[in-house]
């Protein structure tokens, strides 16, 4: 299994895996302009890696978004995305994503990777038991109403 940096290349087989994780409900305008954040080298914030299969095609997506933190010095890691199609799940994609990701914190020197995580998504939430330290934290959104 390859796990890699997202490339410019890369759209066409992206896009059914972005489709599918945000169940259709994207715009136009809203998938370009991610995936021109997630594609561009000189952006820093913004990136995504991919998993092939042994044919060369992506099987499992990772978004994630570096950004300064109060806590640290070193800049924090939130994994936004992450998402396996379900074909291939069951595998371990999803955990050497966030396990590369972990390689790359720890070689950048990140001061931590976070995600969240829905409660009634049982298959994640098993995953991310053995990765991760669930904090006791609500979590609130306060909408703007703009996308």
């Amino acid at each position: 299994m390859l796990i890699r940096p997202l490339e410019p290349d890369d759209y066409a087989e992206w896009v059914p895996l972005w489709d599918a994780n945000n169940l259709g409900q994207i715009n136009g305008k809203l998938t370009t302009t991610t995936w021109s954040r997630l594609s561009d080298p000189s952006d820093t914030q913004m990136n995504g890696m991919a998993a092939f299969d042994n044919a060369g095609h992506i099987v499992g997506i990772m978004h994630y978004i570096l950004h300064p933190t109060t806590g640290s010095l070193q800049p924090a890691c939130y994994m936004q995305d992450l998402f396996v199609m379900p074909a291939h799940r069951g595998k371990g994609i999803a955990k050497k994503l966030v396990r590369e990701l972990e390689t790359l914190g720890k070689e950048q020197k990140w001061a931590r990777i976070y995600w969240l995580a829905d409660n009634t998504n049982r298959e994640a939430m098993a995953l991310y038991r053995n990765l991760g330290i669930k904090l006791n934290f609500g979590f609130y959104v306060l909408p703007t109403g703009l996308v």
